[in-house]
């Protein structure tokens, strides 16, 4: 039986689903003297079933190994207490201490169990949280859900660093006359590259569901989602993606719903994985890369990456330019088999290249489509089935002097 599904794409965020409560408040992390959010909750007061994905790099910071403990002991999650400003990454020992206070001061406050609540930070690496300043920030948003109040806006922005905007959206379905609704928030600028980037990302459901279904269904999501993006080719410390499951809706996880709540799950990770490279650190183009005919998904991945991360391509984007001859280039150095002779490149449905044979009389459509903010990029390998999709980005000056110092 299918279900029909309704997507929001700028929406409340995670307090849409039944029984979820959220809000953002200051600590003035950064000391900069002004109100800015920069801590906030997630919170459920029933017991959520949780899972996550995170950050492949060597370099973890404290909150996600805070985090993968306690997911590891399958115990029940009631909330997220969140930062920005600050990664509390490579900190050493006084960073776990850190984190694990911020879990126990969120459960405190909201009035439940110790070892419920995750914790994610994001911002600078290697400064030490001022926990004089987000302690009682941590106090004040949990007597404000304890008290109902919820704002899921607040929250949102609450975790936002180069960001200029932010990220949620929201999907249902119907299941005898009940309604599932699935929903997001998250923030990412900078710093982003697939095996995720520095961004995180909050999805709650008021789906009943196990933790290990929820672990799997969100890894299939983050794959061509979430990982399937970069801007500068980064990869951060504190890249997490969680997922808290309260059960509200009176509907469960089972072979009736699964393939509902897939499609629903993947379309709250598209749009906001779409969101985080739009608003990349002060790029002006979006630009999809589809790889088709490769000799492996590996090989089509490899091909897509090489293009998306090369900056002799990223900045022919921001120059207008659809300067083929790069792609081929980029693509040449990719760990894939097959024959320059055979490849089709088409900038949206502008062929530039046929069988290896350049179309130079098509030049002016190229340059109109690169023009855009948005465009596609097909490329076809000839050199077996596998398929790909990378959203990638332009390469700018703004993005230079934006990051030549903090």
């Amino acid at each position: 039986m299918s279900h029909e599904i309704n997507f929001t794409p700028n929406t409340a965020g995670v307090t849409d689903p039944k029984g979820f409560f959220a809000n953002g408040v200051s600590a003035d992390i950064r000391r900069k003297g002004n109100d800015r959010l920069d801590t906030g909750i997630v919170f459920s007061k029933t017991p959520c079933a949780a899972a996550g994905v995170f950050t492949k790099n060597r370099v973890k910071a404290a909150p996600v190994l805070l985090c993968e403990s306690v997911l590891s002991s399958s115990k029940a999650i009631h909330g997220i207490i969140a930062n920005s400003g600050n990664a509390n990454a490579c900190t050493g020992e006084q960073g776990k201490i850190d984190a694990k206070a911020m879990a126990d001061q969120a459960a405190t406050a909201c009035e439940v169990a110790a070892n419920s609540f995750l914790v994610c930070s994001t911002g600078r690496i290697g400064d030490l949280l001022p926990m004089d300043r987000i302690s009682p920030a941590i106090a004040k948003s949990g007597a404000g859900i304890v008290a109902g109040d919820t704002d899921g806006e607040s929250f949102s922005n609450c975790i936002l660093t180069s960001d200029t905007r932010k990220k949620t959206c929201t999907a249902t379905f119907e299941v005898d006359g009940k309604t599932v609704t699935l929903a997001g928030s998250a923030k990412g600028a900078g710093m982003i590259q697939p095996n995720m980037a520095t961004m995180l990302a909050f999805i709650t459901t008021d789906i009943a569901a196990e933790s290990a279904e929820l672990k799997t269904l969100l890894s299939e999501a983050v794959k061509h989602t979430f990982n399937a993006i970069t801007v500068d080719g980064d990869m951060s410390t504190n890249d997490t993606v969680l997922v808290l499951a309260n059960g509200e809706s009176g509907v469960a996880l089972c072979d009736e719903t699964r393939e509902a709540f897939k499609e629903a799950l993947f379309l709250i990770c598209d749009n906001l994985a779409d969101k985080i490279v739009a608003d990349g650190e002060r790029i002006t183009k979006v630009v999809e890369l589809l790889i088709s005919g490769a000799d492996t998904e590996a090989g089509a991945e490899s091909i897509a990456r090489c293009i998306g991360n090369s900056l002799l391509v990223k900045t022919s984007w921001f120059g207008n330019d659809p300067n083929w001859g790069r792609l081929m280039d980029a693509l040449g150095y990719a760990d894939s088999e097959f024959d320059p002779e055979r490849i089709d490149i088409s900038y949206g449905e502008v062929p530039a290249l046929v069988s290896g044979t350049p179309i130079p009389e098509n030049k002016p459509k190229w340059k109109e489509v690169v023009s855009a903010k948005r465009f596609t990029i097909h490329i076809n390998m000839h050199a077996g089935e596998a398929n790909y999709r990378l959203r990638a980005s332009d390469l700018t000056e703004g993005y230079v002097d934006f990051n030549k110092s903090e």
